[in-house]
């Protein structure tokens, strides 16, 4: 059954909590079937605890179905404890908003950018481009809710 579903949707919240700590929380993730970095996005996912159930049949319906605004759009949309991931969010990102648990659509990385989980390695020379983890409002507003490799100014 999809986390989708009228059940699922209901009960994936009260699944989260009944867990013990480090015990596996389920991803469902939407992506191309060919696409290589949403899967090396989800071995990051999985080499952190997380256990994925992948759909390879693209992701434009599954952004639209949880509210993810096109404009943060991505790769790879994901669907956990009850909120929607959209792009190359790191696992740590995901845990944060599973224990925090804001009123909110969910997190997304927009775009592909470098360094991100799933778009980082010698595949891509190392290379680490800024890039920020947006929290989606309800409204469909965002904030930063994490940054990454931004140089810190000199105080």
């Amino acid at each position: 059954m999809s986390l989708l579903s009228a059940g699922g949707l209901l009960a994936a919240p009260a699944l989260l909590r009944a867990q013990a700590p480090g015990q596996t929380v389920l991803v469902e993730v939407w992506k191309s079937p060919t696409c290589g970095c949403c899967q090396d996005w989800i071995t990051h996912l999985e080499a952190h605890g997380f256990r994925a159930k992948v759909n390879d049949v693209g992701n434009t319906a599954a952004r639209a179905r949880l509210r993810v605004p096109m404009k943060l759009g991505s790769c790879h949309t994901a669907w956990v404890g009850g909120y929607a991931i959209e792009g190359h969010v790191p696992a740590a990102d995901i845990r944060r908003l599973l224990k925090v648990r804001p009123d909110a659509i969910g997190l997304a990385v927009p775009g592909m950018p470098l360094g991100s989980p799933g778009m980082d390695g010698p595949a891509y020379d190392n290379r680490q481009d800024p890039y920020d983890v947006l929290l989606i409002a309800r409204d469909g507003s965002t904030s930063v809710f994490n940054s990454y490799f931004k140089l810190k100014e000199r105080s």
